[in-house]
């Protein structure tokens, strides 16, 4: 237990220490809504939207949509197959040499969930296969991903939540990108959940301080027998 206490206090004291370390003047916020809707008792579909802001309400910067098919192997163990759709602005005043973009992305996720005393653990390991257009030109790339996410709650409304995500690219430099994260969680209902944090997200030779607010909606659409 101490040892656990010992890694979220060094997560969370890490992510206020960054906080300091921008590579950019502004306040970026990512706006998102997640849904994973049982279908079945072994399938459920993934639903998502990111909306991507190089300031807090302004300069818009990504717009994120995701879908997949979950296979529940156990309530601890999921896998999922899933496409997403990405569309990036570049043109902000920092970064005059961007360009617009789109990419489509298939991805394969494993999911791994422990729960060790009161702290909820999981590991969330991603394959993406990313087809990327800009300029008139295509590429294809690959990255993997992995993300050790530690939720803690604090009564039954309130958690915090805390992860740290590395993204390696499986071709040029190895190091893609890291997201730091923490954020406080509300329950509104038993299948609604709200959350607003921070996330610094840090690429080689630049940070970005980023305010997160998702919402978490997954009701069960099963038919009642």
């Amino acid at each position: 237990m101490r040892r656990i206490l010992c890694i979220i206090s060094i997560l969370i004291t890490t992510t206020a220490i960054n906080a300091q370390e921008t590579g950019e003047d502004n306040w970026g916020a990512w706006y998102m809504y997640f849904g994973t809707n049982k279908v079945s008792d072994k399938l459920s579909i993934h639903t998502e939207a990111q909306f991507r802001y190089y300031e807090t309400t302004s300069n818009f910067n990504q717009l994120l949509l995701r879908t997949g098919l979950n296979y529940h192997i156990n309530p601890d163990a999921i896998a999922t197959l899933g496409y997403g759709y990405i569309t990036t602005d570049g043109s902000f005043d920092e970064l005059p040499n961007e360009e617009n973009s789109k990419e489509h992305r298939v991805f394969e996720q494993f999911i791994l969930k422990n729960k060790v005393g009161e702290f909820l653990f999981e590991h969330r390991y991603r394959l993406e296969q990313r087809f990327l257009e800009n300029s008139g030109e295509t590429d294809t790339q690959h990255r993997a991903r992995y993300r050790l996410q530690v939720t803690l709650p604090l009564t039954d409304i309130f958690f915090l939540n805390v992860y740290d995500e590395v993204f390696i690219n499986l071709q040029d430099d190895a190091f893609g990108q890291n997201r730091l994260y923490g954020a406080l969680g509300v329950n509104v209902t038993e299948n609604l959940a709200v959350q607003a944090g921070y996330l610094k997200n840090h690429f080689s030779g630049a940070n970005y301080d980023r305010i997160q607010v998702g919402v978490f909606y997954s009701p069960d659409l099963r038919k009642k027998k």
